[in-house]
């Protein structure tokens, strides 16, 4: 049987109910019923009843969702891990362990959790996003994460040296810094007390230092004791430059406190590594008392290169940077104003009339209180009786030290043809992309800390998971830029900066974003961690039909314009 619309000159067509049959060897028909009162919506389930369709019950829903997990942003990290050959880095495909770590550092930048929630957030009964789903992983628990931490550990240095061999070549600026995180617990052998950055009193931590790219691109890091300092940790990444990644000759960026005169005579020159750096302060001042640095080369201009015996074979490009010397006499006279404020109050209490506070040992313990806090000891003359205390500003000292305010030297062992001056100093100031890749790691978005790893295989793994985290979020960042407030014009931000002493300027482009909150095209700028969020909300859908339950389907929602815009921006489609 089927359903034959019949043409009817000027009046709607006839719409039959028809059958055909065989008779003396001929094809004929015959109509059953008129169907030509029926509603449309009628007609057309009958229509479908008679190609083999399936009649569902009133009341019953053709469509039932019966999960829905977050998915866009599975889609977009996955996607560009996938899309910079990340996973080839790793690993060949069909190795559980390389999928795994890919879960793992993925999940890092999404939402950062300890392994045992990591594992219940992959399993598909208690799946908190389709990253699961998407790379086929079934059941997952605690123990084989800690296995495939432990393979991420012993290809370590095979991986480093592919992205070495990705971003790196000889000649080329690599960009290397120091950081730490507290750890919980005891038992880690890595552990120990140190300089806190997190300001953990009372903490144990570890040291790690980062080697990125001149463009602020991870390619290494490596975990050190706690206790481990600075210049120290450099050694080890010299011998990982030359003897792992074959780099006969790099530039080695690192600050001031990293690259110590003992360094370079130690290790960088051995090596044959040239170096920019900068000086301490009081190397700074013995170049202004020994008249090697006049400071009226300031009058007109904010950079001079000089030369000094004390430092044979280099350059040094002194640089003042007007605010900065602003700022940092505000800061001067402001603690200097608090600090005196508290000392009259403790000579106040030597001189009250009821209790006063007597004996020269608890009067220097209050006035050491006070220079413990604010840190202005070396600009104050003190005397201290059993019955008082006398204090003055040291004039002299203090408009000594105001003199080098805002001025800073850079040093290098590069001659000036190979880079002059303006770039020494860009290529030491931009040391600041690690320090933001420290942010990310640590804080903003991937949480390195606190570290509950008792082994040290175990934290040595972690961190460089976290490393590799923050590489696929490097990249995403690049692509994602004209949809977040980052910069994406440089060359016009440094057109706008009268110097490159001065302070960094944004392009007019950046600013635009960043006053109207819209991008180029209309859409709304976003943070990096609020797009995530954004992307999210496209949903990977699995529902069932009432006419075939057994065979569940996937469907994703249809995306909006920002999601579009951004899956476009990264290259990878969303169902990925």
């Amino acid at each position: 049987m089927y359903i034959e619309s019949v043409p009817n000159r000027n009046s709607p067509p006839a719409i039959l109910l028809r059958e055909s049959y065989r008779q003396d060897g001929k094809v004929r028909k015959r109509t059953l019923c008129n169907l030509s009162d029926w509603p449309a919506a009628h007609i057309e389930g009958l229509r479908g009843v008679l190609k083999g369709g399936t009649v569902i019950p009133a009341g019953t829903d053709a469509i039932t969702v019966t999960r829905s997990l977050p998915h866009g942003h599975v889609a977009a990290a996955l996607g560009t891990a996938r899309k910079i050959g990340l996973d080839r880095v790793l690993g060949p495909d069909g190795n559980r362990c390389r999928d795994l770590v890919l879960a793992l550092l993925v999940g890092r930048i999404l939402t950062p959790t300890s392994k045992l929630a990591a594992a219940r957030a992959l399993s598909p009964a208690t799946a908190t996003s389709s990253l699961g789903a998407m790379l086929g992983l079934d059941e997952v628990d605690d123990d084989e994460l800690y296995t495939a931490l432990d393979w991420l550990r012993a290809r370590q240095p095979a991986i480093e040296s592919a992205l070495a061999r990705r971003h790196l070549k000889n000649g080329t600026l690599v960009l290397y810094d120091v950081s730490s995180s507290y750890m919980e617990g005891r038992c880690c052998p890595l552990a120990q007390y140190g300089y806190s950055r997190d300001r953990k009193r009372g903490k144990l931590q570890i040291v790690y230092g980062l080697l990125c790219a001149p463009d602020g691109c991870p390619v290494a890091i490596e975990v050190f004791d706690g206790n481990t300092g600075d210049p120290t940790t450099l050694a080890a990444q010299i011998e990982k430059l030359k003897q792992r990644f074959h780099l006969d000759h790099v530039v080695l960026v690192g600050d001031r406190g990293m690259i110590t005169q003992a360094r370079i005579n130690q290790d960088l020159g051995p090596a044959g590594l040239d170096w920019i750096t900068a000086l301490r302060s009081s190397a700074i001042k013995e170049l202004v008392n020994s008249g090697a640095l006049q400071l009226t080369l300031f009058d007109q201009r904010d950079m001079a290169g000089i030369t000094s015996p004390d430092f044979p074979g280099e350059r040094l490009i002194v640089c003042r940077n007007p605010d900065l010397a602003a700022e940092r006499a505000r800061k001067r006279e402001e603690l200097l104003v608090e600090t005196e404020t508290d000392l009259t109050r403790v000579k106040a209490a030597t001189l009250r009339k009821r209790n006063p506070l007597r004996g020269a040992a608890e009067i220097g313990l209050a006035v050491g209180e006070v220079f413990n806090e604010h840190k202005m000891r070396k600009h104050f003359d003190l005397e201290i009786s059993d019955t008082g205390v006398a204090y003055a500003r040291k004039t002299a000292a203090i408009a000594a030290e105001a003199a080098t305010d805002g001025i800073y030297v850079v040093r290098t062992s590069l001659a000036e043809t190979v880079l002059d001056d303006a770039a020494t100093v860009r290529s030491y100031k931009s040391l600041a992309v690690v320090e933001r890749a420290f942010r990310c790691i640590k804080t903003v978005d991937l949480h390195i800390r606190p570290v509950h790893h008792w082994l040290a295989e175990r934290v040595h793994a972690h961190v460089f998971l976290c490393m590799l985290a923050y590489y696929v979020e490097w990249h995403m960042r690049q692509r994602l830029a004209p949809m977040l407030f980052d910069e994406t014009d440089r060359e016009a931000a440094e057109a706008r900066r009268r110097s490159v002493v001065a302070k960094a300027q944004r392009s007019q482009a950046a600013v635009t974003k960043q006053t109207t909150g819209l991008t180029e095209d209309g859409l709304p700028v976003h943070s990096f961690r609020t797009l995530l969020a954004d992307l999210a909300t496209l949903a990977r859908n699995t529902m069932i039909t009432a006419i075939a339950p057994l065979y569940p389907l996937t469907v994703l929602t249809e995306p909006t314009p920002i999601q579009k815009k951004a899956f476009d921006l990264l290259g990878v489609k969303c169902s990925q």
